[in-house]
């Protein structure tokens, strides 16, 4: 069997559990999941080769109305994503109506001629499995999907089925990374977002948003003692922000701290000493400066 592979871009609304489905389709947490809306900032890329087949999975940010220069990044991100792939994974929520934003998104990648599969997630909270007819026929009334897979994320029902046929838009290139790659992403990358991750989880409201998290070093100790330093630096626009994520007598961010080494010793197989600090950036999001410097795509920013 000769070699295929297929770029594919993950698409919906906040919150539909985009993320969820790449992590288990790789077996493997690369992008970071949280109740909370617009959880992905960035295009994470997640690699899935099985025998001679390489899907390479783009999960974009969640679509939604930009509201700042974060935002306006992040649409661009999603738009540059859907016009460089062979197809796309639409992941919609089972038994709810089409909002607005996801309308147009099936309009946009009608006009695209683009392959789509549709995946219907959280079909586990569906007392009435009967919805699921109706709603197929309400979205296939848009666009005609090369195939409609419902599935549920958090019981891994249907997951099988949905790679099986993701393969399918595989073409006859090769590969494009090593068959052993998980991601494209430098490990202070996936670093960076399993802290934020964390922050997502731990803390209400607007912080979390307000928040970018980097990775100001990180190497091997020379002893043999195993152990990797990791020095973390999370940035907040207020100073209430930061009273909040350093918690009474440094208690919440002992507690980011721990949560996050657990799944960051996991991620890079190893021990790890991880230090953080808090520092404040007031109105970082809306500044191209800062945005560069927290690792966005400058093209991507409104001019």
């Amino acid at each position: 069997m000769e070699k295929k592979s297929a770029f594919i871009a993950i698409v919906g609304v906040p919150n539909v559990g985009k993320s969820s489905i790449l992590n288990i389709m790789l077996g493997q947490k690369i992008s970071i999941v949280s109740s909370k809306p617009q959880t992905t900032r960035t295009r994470i890329m997640g690699i899935l080769t099985e025998d001679k087949i390489q899907l390479v999975f783009i999960d974009t940010p969640g679509i939604h109305k930009p509201k700042n220069q974060l935002d306006h990044y992040m649409e661009r991100s999603i738009k540059e994503s859907v016009s460089s792939v062979d197809a796309c994974l639409l992941v919609i929520e089972a038994g709810k109506k089409l909002k607005p934003a996801e309308l147009d998104l099936i309009k946009s990648l009608n006009k695209m001629d683009l392959p789509v599969i549709l995946a219907i997630n959280k079909i586990d909270i569906l007392h009435d499995k009967s919805v699921l007819i109706s709603q197929m026929k309400e979205v296939s009334s848009f666009i005609n999907f090369k195939a409609i897979v419902p599935i549920s994320a958090k019981n891994k029902d249907g997951m099988e089925s949905l790679v099986s046929e993701l393969k399918k838009m595989a073409v006859h290139e090769g590969h494009f990374f090593e068959d052993d790659a998980l991601t494209d992403q430098p490990e202070r990358v996936i670093v960076s977002e399993i802290v934020r991750e964390k922050v997502l989880r731990l803390i209400d409201k607007e912080v979390p948003h307000g928040i970018a998290v980097c990775v100001e070093r990180m190497h091997d100790r020379d002893d043999d003692s195993g152990l990797i330093d990791i020095d973390v630096v999370i940035y907040c626009e207020k100073n209430n922000h930061k009273g909040i994520l350093i918690g009474k007598k440094g208690n919440m961010l002992k507690k980011i701290g721990s949560n996050a080494r657990r799944d960051i010793e996991n991620f890079l197989g190893a021990r790890v000493n991880l230090q953080m600090w808090v520092k404040v950036k007031e109105d970082w999001r809306n500044k191209a400066g800062l945005l560069r410097n927290f690792g966005f795509d400058e093209e991507n920013f409104k001019v």
